[in-house]
């Protein structure tokens, strides 16, 4: 991996995103058309994750978030979640030295509540091993979802209120520091695999002014050349966050 300025809020691209989100979505349906069961699809799946994860520095990516595991996903077969969290303990024994070395941090978003004690024993120690690390944010969305995400954020300031702290008027910037993303840099690009052209709960206040890339490719089939189709898009863009070029004939009369 490149090295990237130490710092979440300095993980820059030249002009590409800095910050890129991915819906991994796919994986049911890669393993359908090859008449395998889904835990296949999700293994295979996990490997287009670390090509991708290879991929993202050298585009300019300095912190990718994915969608690993939403609060709707434990409506799934109970095979199909327990195929999931094995996955979760698998990667982490096979990769988390790997990426460590590699100078990547591993941050989890989601409520802990819930989540088997040693899914959430894996989380803890992952994120306290990769802490120190500075060059790549890689940020897994597990157990999350973007309306509880706001939720959580309400209630966290609410209940500081209720203690008797001196807190400040609720506002954005409230919000935006309870947020489970709080301190990483600002979100640029989401991107969803697939073909499907919706966020389905994720990153629900960061998306505000993300510019979106959807494509027509299964997860498992996911990586470098891929990734970097979805960037050179997002460098075609014109992003205005709300606002407008003014023409120079008005700025100087």
């Amino acid at each position: 991996m490149t090295a990237a300025p130490s710092g979440p809020e300095s993980l820059t691209g030249a002009d590409g995103p800095r910050h890129v989100a991915i819906i991994m979505d796919g994986n049911g349906r890669w393993a359908k058309r090859r008449g395998l069961p889904r835990a296949v699809g999700h293994r295979e799946g996990v490997q287009a994750l670390k090509r991708t994860i290879e991929a993202a520095p050298g585009l300019g990516i300095g912190c990718l978030t994915v969608f690993g595991f939403s609060t709707e996903n434990w409506s799934r077969p109970e095979d199909e979640v327990s195929d999931l969290m094995g996955l979760v303990r698998t990667y982490v024994a096979s990769d988390l030295k790997r990426l460590e070395k590699a100078g990547v941090r591993l941050r989890v978003l989601g409520r802990r509540d819930g989540l088997p004690a040693d899914i959430a024993e894996i989380i803890v120690r992952a994120e306290a091993q990769t802490a120190h690390n500075d060059r790549f944010l890689l940020q897994v969305a597990f157990n999350y979802g973007g309306r509880a995400d706001l939720v959580d954020a309400a209630r966290r300031h609410a209940e500081r209120l209720l203690a008797g702290e001196t807190v400040e008027p609720f506002n954005e910037k409230v919000i935006e520091a309870g947020l489970a993303t709080a301190g990483s840099p600002p979100l640029d690009l989401i991107v969803r695999t697939s073909g499907e052209q919706r966020l389905s709960n994720f990153l629900l206040w960061e998306a505000a002014y993300a510019e979106l890339v959807f494509q027509d490719i299964l997860w498992p089939d996911y990586g470098p050349k891929a990734l970097a189709e979805a960037v050179d898009a997002y460098r075609r863009r014109d992003r205005r966050f709300g606002g407008r070029e003014v023409p120079a004939e008005r700025v100087t009369a």
